[in-house]
């Protein structure tokens, strides 16, 4: 059977000598791993770029009542990007925020307020041409809503951040002034997203790290993430 819907690429690997396994969050079907045939070959050029993370994608899947790896019928680019793959801040954060969403993401069923939040997000972080530097914070926060585990005030983070001693891959924990202080960022970061301002990229990249230590209490899965190093160094200097 064969069923039309968009689809956020999240991540792919090399699958023999031309093709490719990606995993798909799909309006339709939930999570979703595709076998797509022939993407590597270097003519017609350009099909890979499809399956980089973050893409948003017209597809036409077939699907199994066993679920599974299934194949796709045909897929297209829904929403060229303007900027998310050519800023290198930009595709830093993407990147981060991809790793993120490929690990909280395993139902396999249909949960369009879900797919219509991570789709518009990601639509609007690409058309942002400047201000976009708290964009992995506000998200993240409105994520875990969606999750379960959203907080209503930023003392819920910090405060189970503070006391947690078994974060997997956690480093040691700010002071409890440090503290007090990140429950005034998050709170603007979460009443007022689009003009909440936070002193420097240092603190950014503090709050980060103290957010993602809340995801990993709240999502076993979530581990180590890998791209967290390479964002720290992009948002020093936003």
């Amino acid at each position: 059977m064969l069923i039309k819907t968009r689809g956020i690429v999240l991540s792919h690997i090399r699958y023999r000598e031309t093709s490719i396994i990606a995993r798909v969050y799909t309006e339709r079907l939930g999570l979703q791993s595709y076998l797509v045939n022939g993407v590597r070959k270097a003519k017609p050029p350009g099909r890979i770029a499809l399956f980089q993370p973050l893409t948003l994608l017209e597809l036409v899947a077939y699907t199994s009542r066993n679920g599974g790896l299934t194949r796709l019928s045909e897929f297209r680019c829904a929403e060229p990007f303007r900027t998310l793959p050519y800023d290198v801040r930009k595709s830093s954060i993407g990147l981060l925020l991809s790793e993120i969403v490929s690990r909280v993401l395993l139902e396999e069923e249909e949960n369009e307020p879900l797919f219509t939040f991570l789709h518009d997000s990601i639509l609007a972080f690409d058309r942002q041409a400047a201000g976009f530097e708290n964009f992995a914070l506000v998200f993240l926060l409105q994520l875990s809503h969606y999750l379960g585990f959203g907080p209503e005030k930023g003392s819920e983070v910090t405060s189970q951040v503070a006391f947690a001693t078994d974060v997997p891959g956690a480093a040691s924990a700010p002071t409890v002034l440090r503290f007090r202080e990140f429950d005034a960022y998050f709170d603007a970061l979460m009443r007022t997203p689009d003009t909440a301002v936070l002193p420097n990229g240092r603190v950014r990249r503090e709050l980060l790290g103290v957010l993602i230590r809340y995801y990993q209490l709240h999502v076993e899965r979530l581990g180590d993430i890998r791209s967290l190093a390479v964002l720290s160094e992009v948002l020093a200097e936003l």
